[in-house]
């Protein structure tokens, strides 16, 4: 799979962005298909931090253990995770200007097995689409909070 890149415009403080992106009991609230997080590090934000999410699609569950790997405030935070045959990498990135953000998610599937290598380019219409989804969420979740 190619990596995708989606932006969205958000009417809120870059701090309000970061936070819902970059903590994942805001992300959470923000994200309905997320059913359950356990953290796997005492560790639960920046650098290091491991937690396991487990979200509904399709009508089943499938979890992934997820790692930070990058975390800058208000900046920037990068998950990295080990799934389903592929590492999935994925950065967000914000900039505020006059009040209004720019989030932007580069994510990026590196397939090692075989199906996924043979299954990703058929899937990544319908991947982009969930994640324009979970994108369209963080940014209504963001505009509805108080600055």
């Amino acid at each position: 799979m190619p990596t995708m890149t989606i932006t969205r415009e958000i009417q809120a403080p870059v701090n309000v962005v970061f936070n819902t992106v970059a903590h994942t009991e805001e992300w959470v609230k923000c994200q309905p298909q997320v059913v359950k997080v356990e953290y796997l590090t005492d560790q639960q934000v920046g650098v290091g931090a491991k937690f396991r999410e487990t979200r509904m699609m399709k009508g089943k569950e499938a979890t992934t253990e997820l790692e930070v790997t990058e975390y800058e405030v208000n900046d920037r935070t990068r998950l990295v995770a080990d799934s389903h045959g592929a590492v999935w990498d994925s950065l967000f990135t914000m900039t505020e200007q006059d009040g209004v953000t720019t989030l932007t998610l580069t994510m990026e599937s590196r397939p090692y097995k075989l199906i996924p290598k043979i299954m990703l380019p058929l899937c990544n219409g319908m991947i982009k689409k969930e994640v324009a989804k979970d994108m369209d969420r963080v940014k209504a979740y963001c505009e509805e909070q108080p600055a």
